[in-house]
């Protein structure tokens, strides 16, 4: 693996590729090891070899891309576990990607469990508030779109009761308002969720806690609002976790 390594890096410094004698010289390799692994790199698309060079393969970009969504995705995890801890709730991170909402990331605690997902959040979205605060912030045939795909229905007694009245609640929310619903995804719990407005994605981080505590809701809320401005900047944050 170290002789693989230093093979590829002997071809990342070389942008216009480089001959296997060039490249075994500059690893430090014997003419046949480094034959093997180039053709081994190479099957494995690590590397290409055009015109008698090599040059660095879709596997690498592939590979780096991954290292760099883990460290964004490290990061999201240490910030919201840092406002986890600061106001006390469980901290949710979902966005909305190719028609669907999916939840990336939740900091919670056995003191401050994070909701249950009893019913699928991606089918449900009309009736949490990370699902309102996301199709708030898409334009009008999406919204439509992923209602028709999932359509408004009953799912606790304080559910939304039907399409036309969502509609009506997501045109009614200011920007960077937060998004409030009381017991409509589940008995017992009271949600907020802030938007994210980071590039041309929608995505946004919520809160929840017990109704019984629902005095705490809008507080919280605002504490959470108050502190993204300096998450995303701190983070150089992006929504295409």
């Amino acid at each position: 693996m170290q002789r693989a390594l230093r093979l590829l890096e002997a071809v990342g410094s070389h942008p216009d590729g480089a001959p296997a004698k060039q490249l075994a010289r500059e690893a430090g390799l014997p003419l046949p090891t480094a034959y093997h692994l180039l053709r081994t790199l190479t099957h494995e698309d690590y590397l290409r070899r055009e015109n008698g060079v090599f040059v660095l393969g879709a596997s690498v970009s592939r590979l780096a891309m991954d290292v760099a969504q883990q460290n964004r995705l490290t990061k999201l995890e240490e910030s919201l576990t840092h406002w986890r801890d600061a106001i006390g709730v469980p901290v949710y991170f979902a966005v909305y990607r190719e028609g669907e909402i999916e939840i990336v990331a939740v900091a919670d605690t056995p003191y401050a469990p994070a909701v249950d997902e009893w019913a699928d959040f991606r089918e449900t979205g009309h009736a949490h508030a990370l699902g309102q605060c996301l199709l708030s912030q898409l334009d009008e045939p999406a919204r439509l779109d992923h209602l028709d795909r999932h359509p408004v229905q009953a799912i606790t007694p304080y559910t939304v009761r039907d399409q036309r009245t969502l509609l009506e609640r997501l045109s009614a929310m200011g920007r960077m308002e937060p998004v409030v619903e009381r017991q409509e995804y589940a008995l017992g719990t009271v949600c907020a969720a802030i938007p994210i407005t980071a590039g041309s994605g929608a995505a946004a981080m919520a809160i929840s806690l017990p109704s019984d505590q629902q005095g705490r809701l809008l507080p919280a809320a605002e504490q959470l609002r108050s502190g993204i401005g300096q998450l995303l900047s701190s983070l150089a944050f992006s929504i295409s976790i």
